[in-house]
């Protein structure tokens, strides 16, 4: 099978899945389904995104709601953030017990099993600081990632939500109904290793590691003068949390100068950060970068190739751009984000929605 076609590839492990969500539809008719056009897909997660959103505002209070809910168009749906600070928005800390498992059920509507084990797991981090730090750190709490709704939840109209704290941002944009956007998202752990306690050996964001520096490693010296970019690594992600993004320079060595190994490697990597997201969100996005052109991907990576010394890499082809840096706390400290030059927060099937469509003043 091609690389290219290693992008589209639906898993008959996936059909089965749905299948036991869905007993009403048959396994055959259940997989055309999964193969029908992308609007009709995104239109079933929209469904279930603004079903799980409405039971979670409604069973907020008046004050709650106040908090969680903001109008699509404020500028608070793009100030986006990865640091430990306060955020806008209706943190679990001030939920009660049924509405946390409300919220952990909305943001497990957009995830996959293997996304929303990362994010809650990432949330769980912040317990494993506290006892490391003693205090002497910014305030560490599980319990402080935020939820927020912008717009009013529909399966027709234009609405968006977010789910920020520590380490996690995971944005959603919805337009018309029809088309669901989920950039920029942003995943990291502190430690990127647990080296003691109860959970040691602990990695949320493993296999990025790994398949990262599996890659590296595996560069000839011809491919490496192109790949790696920098003796020592960026002390974070370069994008940061800038609005609008383009290419980064230099590029680093292409698909096409990969050998079937390494664009295996590279397809993995891809794989690792978009099934992150629910299926139906993944596919539709593998192939607008597969659409991209894979011969247009290019590999870059900076620092060491061993562990415990700062490392960064990054995959980016026309449509988008995934970095990773692990360079804090001595390289135990790990920011991935994954962006769209064109799309984040749904900018251009907005743009475009708004050019085509009239709307009064």
């Amino acid at each position: 099978m091609s690389i290219m076609h290693k992008f589209t590839a639906v898993d008959p492990l996936l059909c089965r899945a749905r299948a036991r969500r869905a007993t009403r539809l048959s396994l055959a008719g259940l997989c055309a389904l999964l193969l029908a056009p992308g609007a009709a897909r995104a239109h079933e997660v929209v469904e279930e995104m603004t079903s799980a959103a409405g039971t979670l505002l409604a069973a907020l209070t008046p004050e709650q709601r106040a908090k969680a809910v903001f109008e699509f168009k404020s500028g608070e749906r793009l100030n986006w953030h990865f640091i430990p600070r306060e955020r806008k928005g209706l943190p679990l800390k001030e939920m009660t017990p049924a509405q946390q498992h409300l919220a952990h059920g909305l943001l497990s509507i957009g995830l996959s099993h293997r996304g929303y084990l990362k994010a809650a797991t990432i949330m769980s981090l912040e317990q494993v600081l506290k006892e490391l730090e003693q205090g002497k750190g910014p305030v560490r709490d599980p319990e402080l990632y935020y939820f927020s709704v912008f717009g009013e939840p529909s399966t027709k109209e234009t609405w968006g939500w977010r789910v920020e704290g520590h380490h996690l941002s995971i944005n959603f944009t919805i337009v018309e109904g029809t088309h669901v956007t989920v950039t920029p998202s942003f995943l990291g752990t502190n430690p990127a290793e647990v080296r003691a306690g109860p959970r040691a050996g602990l990695r949320v964001l493993a296999r990025e590691e790994d398949l990262g520096w599996e890659l590296a490693r595996s560069l000839t010296p011809e491919q490496r003068a192109e790949g790696i970019i920098a003796a020592t690594a960026p002390n974070d992600i370069v994008t940061g949390t800038n609005r609008n993004i383009s290419a980064l320079a230099p590029a680093g060595v292409s698909f096409s100068r990969l050998t079937d190994k390494q664009q295996a490697l590279v397809k993995q990597l891809i794989d690792e950060y978009v099934r992150r997201y629910r299926p139906e969100l993944a596919d539709q996005d593998l192939e607008r970068i597969r659409a991209g052109g894979p011969e247009k991907i290019h590999f870059a990576w900076a620092g060491g190739l061993e562990a415990g010394q700062g490392h960064y890499y990054r995959l980016q082809g026309p449509a988008f751009l995934l970095e990773f840096d692990n360079t804090q706390n001595n390289a135990n400290h790990i920011h991935t984000v994954w962006r769209d030059f064109q799309n984040d927060f749904g900018e251009d099937l907005l743009r475009r929605h708004y050019e085509q469509t009239p709307h009064s003043k």
